[in-house]
């Protein structure tokens, strides 16, 4: 499959050639602890059977950062014609927030970091567009923890359940391998003019992403716990 090449992307026109963009190395081993089985089967495993049981959706949520300087990933070049990436150095991100289900992902950007606001954001969001209970799995970030995100799922009364990944162990959200593939397969090298250039980049991408399930089931196979 062939993606057209980005007109304004700041890279070295291998198309013009035929050469496509190799597959990259898959995502690495991450940090293997004697204590996470037992965390996974006990406290996770025991919240997806209350889940089931109560009819609940679960939904992995985690959130990323993209910048304005490119993803470098390798390709491949004619000889003697070295790819070069042209970009300023300007420090300024979006930030990506998404919820991921059995059968597809929602998402959500927002200039600069995540704040308690964003993730109460995001929550009125899968309340709109996945019906019935949720049970939201994360990771421990304070923000998660907030009163303001407390109080928001407490005014749900009952629609939100929330559970936590165990510490330092990314590998077991699905979500995870959204961020890897969104950067490695659909923005590698893309060197964007401004803020407004790469967020529409990164929702386009993210848009086909979602509208692709296999893609969605390879990332849920990826993640350890299952």
């Amino acid at each position: 499959m062939r993606d057209p090449v980005y007109d304004d992307a700041g890279v070295a026109d291998f198309a013009e050639v035929g050469l496509e963009l190799p597959a990259p190395d898959g995502a690495g081993l991450g940090t293997q602890r004697e204590g996470d089985p037992v965390l996974e089967t006990g406290a996770l495993a025991g919240g997806k059977k209350n889940a089931v049981g109560e009819g609940r959706t679960i939904v992995f949520v985690d959130e990323s950062g993209l910048s304005e300087r490119p993803h470098r990933c390798r390709t491949w070049a004619p000889r003697g014609r070295t790819p070069v990436l042209q970009f300023h150095f300007n420090w300024k991100i979006i930030s990506v927030m998404a919820g991921i289900t059995w059968w597809n992902f929602y998402f959500r950007l927002f200039p600069g970091t995540i704040k308690k606001e964003e993730v109460v954001e995001l929550l009125g969001h899968l309340l709109r567009h996945i019906p019935g209970p949720l049970l939201i799995i994360w990771d421990g970030l304070r923000q998660h923890r907030s009163r303001l995100v407390r109080d928001f799922v407490a005014d749900q009364r009952g629609r939100i359940v929330l559970e936590f990944l165990p510490a330092y162990a990314p590998e077991l959200n699905p979500t995870e391998y959204v961020w890897g593939y969104l950067k490695q397969h659909e923005l590698p090298n893309l060197c964007a003019k401004d803020l407004a250039q790469l967020s529409h980049h990164a929702r386009r991408a993210l848009g086909r992403m979602r509208r692709r399930p296999t893609l969605v089931r390879a990332f849920w196979k990826q993640a350890e716990l299952f």
